[in-house]
């Protein structure tokens, strides 16, 4: 049987038409996205959502070579800014990469991963890419139901702008992505 064609929707570049403009510096700077948001407010913390094995969804899949119904370690968690979230942030890694060039991974706990990425010589990044998610997505309804159940809930948009990227160790993968609530709009330029 022959592989189903993937369309891949992330792109090298933000299409300026249907990005907000103040989203554009958010989605194409190469740094660390830890860094910026602490440089932006006075208070910044990291809340794990979810650590464990799951599931990867297509686009994933394809980017770090998975086959079709392969578990990975998947971490979720929102970076917080003054109290409030401002991205939602999901990161994969395939279960062959765990131990050796990752093993890191587990003990993260409330850090910040992005922390530990750009101070490690040893890790690449691949270029980033960008896509615009709506309901379509499972990430985006994660992202949602996330806000919803925070006290007093979190309004979100109909779309989500995320940006993600691979960093290689040792050549093994991770897969990073950022994905931007409403509040980082909030935040000072």
């Amino acid at each position: 049987m022959l592989p189903c064609p993937h369309r891949e929707t992330w792109s090298s570049t933000p299409p300026r038409a249907t990005v907000p403009s103040a989203l554009i510096p958010w989605l194409t700077d190469p740094s660390s996205l830890t860094a910026r948001i602490r440089r932006r407010c006075g208070r910044f913390g990291v809340e794990v959502l979810y650590q464990g094995l799951g599931q990867s969804v297509r686009d994933e899949a394809v980017l770090l070579g998975l086959r079709a119904g392969e578990r990975v370690w998947v971490r979720e968690v929102l970076l917080i800014a003054d109290g409030v979230p401002v991205v939602f942030a999901r990161s994969l890694l395939p279960r062959r990469n765990v131990r050796g060039a990752w093993n890191l991974f587990h003990g993260f706990g409330a850090r910040p991963l992005g922390a530990a990425l750009f101070a490690d010589p040893a890790i690449e990044r691949a270029p980033l890419a960008c896509a615009r998610l709506d309901a379509r997505d499972a990430r985006y309804h994660r992202a949602r139901s996330v806000l919803s159940a925070r006290q007093p809930p979190v309004a979100m948009e109909r779309e989500l702008w995320g940006r993600r990227s691979l960093f290689l160790r040792h050549g093994r993968a991770l897969m990073v992505s950022e994905f931007f609530l409403p509040a980082i709009f909030e935040l000072p330029r």
